[in-house]
């Protein structure tokens, strides 16, 4: 693998059994990432573009081909690796936010940074200050995400993808629950992120503000790349 390039898929298939029914959710993707780019995965719902990040993120695993994260086949990779990967290399933004009731928006977003066993408290803590109010949640850091908004509790989410300085964030559709204001200040911090940083972003998205961010459009139906365009070529 290249040493420029954050992820390869060779002709990913996955299928899923609903009930006696046999689902095709990938039919045979092929995609390489560079480190650093600002991707865009577009298609309709069930198009199998949350699926691709699943797999590259090593949340599912692939009925047939082979996935490369980091220069490691995935295939070859223990519990203990994939879990570090996914714990050190990966932050991601779920569509079901998947926060931790239990636990104020402080905490959930500190959360990552202790089971990285960032030992500084004082480290710990300005880096989750800096990424509340980047995300403009200054005011509700002591509630608990049964108190927030869809359009809050995703920005936990998001402030808690962040907060790790991850090398890859898989945003599965990030933007879906905030207003037009949040949404476009949101995709600012990642833009700025992902220059200042050279973090590599991979979206899957409906929203013409992600992908006219994004600096690579791909499109995808049924399972299959349709297109995959770079912008300016």
């Amino acid at each position: 693998m290249p040493e420029n390039l954050a992820v390869e898929l060779y002709d990913v298939r996955k299928e899923y059994l609903l009930g006696q029914t046999k689902v095709e959710a990938l039919r045979g993707v092929t995609l390489a990432v560079d480190k650093g780019e600002f991707v865009a995965i577009a298609g309709p719902s069930g198009s199998g573009k949350s699926t691709i990040l699943n797999i590259i993120g090593c949340i599912d695993i692939p009925t047939a081909g082979e996935v490369i994260v980091n220069g490691r086949n995935t295939r070859g990779m223990t519990d203990k690796a994939l879990t570090r990967y996914r714990r050190i290399t990966v932050g991601f933004i779920f569509q079901s936010f998947n926060l931790i009731p239990v636990l104020n928006v402080y905490e959930n977003i500190e959360l990552p940074l202790l089971l990285q066993n960032m030992s500084d408290p004082k480290e710990r803590r300005e880096r989750v200050m800096h990424f509340i109010e980047e995300t403009g949640l200054t005011d509700r850091m002591g509630n608990k995400p049964g108190e927030l908004s869809g359009g809050q509790r995703q920005r936990v989410a998001i402030a808690r993808a962040l907060v790790t300085k991850p090398v890859l964030v898989l945003a599965d559709e990030p933007t879906a629950n905030l207003d037009s204001a949040t949404g476009a200040k949101i995709l600012d911090l990642m833009n700025e992120i992902n220059s200042l940083e050279g973090t590599t972003f991979i979206f899957s998205t409906h929203d013409h503000r992600i992908m006219d961010h994004a600096r690579r459009l791909v499109s995808i139906a049924d399972g299959t790349v349709i297109t995959d365009e770079k912008k300016g070529s």
